[in-house]
């Protein structure tokens, strides 16, 4: 199974030759993330990020339901700890 995060993208890195990257946000946890796979990805857009690789765009609202989720998860591994 392969976990996907939604981060937001703080800032883009447009200096470097090769691959693009970005600063992105997790909760306000910052990672330098690879935006290579998603050209169109802008500062503010939300972005599943997998491994260090952002590998697709996503609306704020399908990004607030997935921490939603990973909360309730939390949550229920809280409960039977």
């Amino acid at each position: 199974m392969c976990l996907a995060v939604p981060g937001r993208i703080l800032q883009i890195d447009t200096e470097s030759s090769e691959m693009t990257t970005g600063l992105v946000s997790f909760g306000g946890i910052k990672k330098e993330t690879c935006l290579a796979y998603v050209p169109e990805a802008r500062v503010g857009d939300y972005v599943l990020v997998h491994v260090g690789f952002a590998i697709q765009t996503i609306d704020e609202e399908a990004a607030r339901d997935v921490f939603r989720t990973l909360k309730e998860m939390s949550d229920l591994s809280e409960e039977f700890a």
